[in-house]
């Protein structure tokens, strides 16, 4: 018996549950969310902005059929930071807005003709294993937020972890009723409490803080060098989310690649980072985190990721709020990702099952070896000044093969071939 009612995407949920549950999205986003401001050296402010907005539109353009949340993007960190070193974050901004630009024509390529190509580039036995290698291979992030990849590893921070974890893992198998679905939120409010306990928390930055303060807003300059160094970013994107849409619709129960359709959802996650290169944030994607947060509590409903996305915004300007989220440490923010990552492999995993691959065909079990030791090697490969590493590179190396065992196939020269 299902232990746990299904809160589906187009159903409304009551204000008393909807705050909390979109406190708890906005938590599972923030901290990778705002590393990559810091990186690039500008204020978070306007990626919260962004992020906000850019998962509204995202819902927009949807329909509200896709529940996603739109966070910072890691695929151009490389990249703009070799733009950046030379010309400026201003002419990183205009390589956003190309890729954005470009991935909005890929979306209307897809709409013209059809996203049925993606079951013969990437059929089960290797969307599969990609999708599970969103979350292997983000497992080091986590550990590493957590502190316990250290060379010297804090007491503290491991107790804030596991204070973390444990209350996430025993929660979510635990409580019930309104509990039981913000195991999350309420995991995080515990480590928050472990890590003031243990002395880790400095509100000096909160103190200083202003109450409220405009996002800084930025214009983009375009150069074609700087264009040409950032464009191939699209082919990683484009795989990205693809593996997102295929692990939602596993989560979800609902095919996402035909309704609302993998052009509308290509379309809002491109134009959102074209819009955030006009405006001087960073690129956004759709974020695994709080897909593993769906993934945990079974609430799909589109209306609490937009409830996430008006906190964001919010956030972007009250400087006091926004700083205080800010204090949440990394044993914290690792604790929760050590089991939202681990829920997408697991979803991963689940595509294999659901579609009963057959591993008794060669193919099956070739695809689905090569793909996992190609993603979990550490192996890279690069195009121009763009790495092809991890599920990206695993990725496109199943494309390739599939492609050439279906070509094969029409050829009669496979040994495996059904029927």
């Amino acid at each position: 018996m299902e232990g746990r009612k299904i809160i589906q995407v187009e159903e409304k949920v009551p204000v008393k549950l909807l705050i909390p549950l979109s406190i708890q999205h906005m938590f599972a986003m923030f901290g990778a969310s705002v590393l990559v401001p810091f990186l690039f050296g500008i204020s978070p402010a306007i990626v919260l902005f962004m992020n906000g907005v850019g998962t509204l539109l995202f819902i927009l353009v949807t329909k509200g059929k896709a529940p996603a949340y739109l966070g910072s993007s890691f695929a151009f960190l490389a990249p703009a930071g070799i733009v950046i070193g030379k010309m400026g974050y201003e002419y990183a901004l205009g390589g956003f807005v190309a890729v954005g630009a470009l991935g909005c024509v890929l979306a209307l390529i897809v709409y013209k003709f059809g996203s049925d190509w993606i079951d013969v580039v990437l059929p089960p036995a290797a969307m599969g294993p990609v999708v599970a290698l969103i979350g292997l291979e983000l497992s080091g992030n986590a550990a590493s937020n957590a502190g316990l990849l250290d060379e010297v590893i804090d007491p503290k921070n491991v107790i804030v972890f596991l204070v973390t974890l444990g209350v996430a893992v025993f929660g979510n198998i635990l409580f019930r009723g309104f509990l039981s679905v913000i195991p999350i939120l309420i995991a995080v409010i515990a480590g928050y409490a472990a890590a003031l306990g243990c002395g880790i928390i400095d509100f000096a930055q909160v103190t200083a803080a202003p109450l409220f303060a405009m996002p800084n807003f930025q214009t983009p300059k375009f150069n074609l060098e700087a264009i040409l160094i950032i464009l191939p970013v699209i082919l990683v994107i484009a795989s990205e989310h693809i593996g997102h849409q295929v692990v939602t619709s596993k989560i979800i129960g609902r095919d996402l690649l035909k309704d609302p359709g993998l052009h509308r959802s290509l379309f809002g996650d491109n134009f959102s980072t074209m819009l955030s290169g006009l405006i001087g944030s960073v690129p956004t994607t759709t974020y695994g985190e709080n897909i593993g947060v769906m993934a945990v509590t079974k609430v799909y409903s589109v209306r609490v990721i937009a409830g996430a996305a008006v906190l964001s915004i919010v956030c972007s300007f009250v400087g006091k709020l926004s700083m205080l989220i800010q204090t949440i440490p990394g044993p914290v923010i690792g604790g929760i990702s050590f089991l939202l990552y681990g829920m997408i492999g697991a979803s991963g995993l689940r595509i294999l099952v659901d579609s009963r691959v057959d591993y008794g065909r060669s193919r099956n079990l070739t695809l689905t070896s090569v793909i996992f030791v190609t993603g979990l090697s550490g192996i890279s490969v690069k195009i121009g000044q763009i790495q092809l590493t991890g599920m990206v590179l695993a990725c496109v190396v199943g494309m390739i093969l599939s492609l050439a065992f279906y070509v094969l196939d029409r050829f009669g020269l496979t040994n495996d071939r059904e029927g």
